[in-house]
């Protein structure tokens, strides 16, 4: 069912009328009344939670100091590890610079050793000429013992 021009026309020219009548154009004074009460209730409800957020945010501030200190304090514990780490540092160097020197002192007593050994080396080269010639000796005296043994022992018996 679809509605005609004028029927159209009639709503126009009486809705005004029929809101006013049913006063949804103008509310009445005990709902205007609940409504300012409620606005008091909700403009204080505001100003609380405002309150509320003040001090949680005094609170935060105040917290957001303490974990700042906290921080500061393990800052200064780190710092104080790195003059700890740096004086190990040091010392490590110290350390090494230390066995370097051993190390030098070590090839040098090598070197020294080496001309031990070839002291040594030349030590048993002599001995071994001495050896032979003591041999070469022992041989020629033992021949010359015994020859002349020989001759005694023919001179002996050949002589009357």
């Amino acid at each position: 069912m679809a509605l005609a021009a004028e029927d159209i026309e009639f709503i126009k020219e009486h809705l005004g009328e029929w809101l006013a009548q049913q006063s949804l154009g103008k509310p009445p004074a005990v709902y205007e009344i609940e409504l300012r009460e409620r606005m008091v209730r909700v403009e204080e409800e505001l100003k609380h939670q405002r309150e509320l957020i003040k001090t949680i945010l005094v609170e935060m501030d105040k917290r957001f100091e303490a974990m700042d200190k906290r921080f500061d304090s393990v800052e200064k514990r780190f710092e104080a590890i790195d003059k700890r780490f740096d004086s190990v540092d040091k010392r490590l160097d110290s350390l090494d610079k230390r066995l370097d020197l051993a190390d030098k002192r070590l090839d040098s007593v090598d070197k020294r050793f080496e001309a031990m050994e070839k002291r040594f080396e030349a030590f048993d080269k002599r001995f071994e000429e001495l050896t032979r010639r003591i041999d070469r000796f022992m041989f020629w005296s033992f021949g010359l013992t015994v020859s002349v043994g020989a001759l005694i022992i023919a001179a002996v018996k050949l002589w009357p």
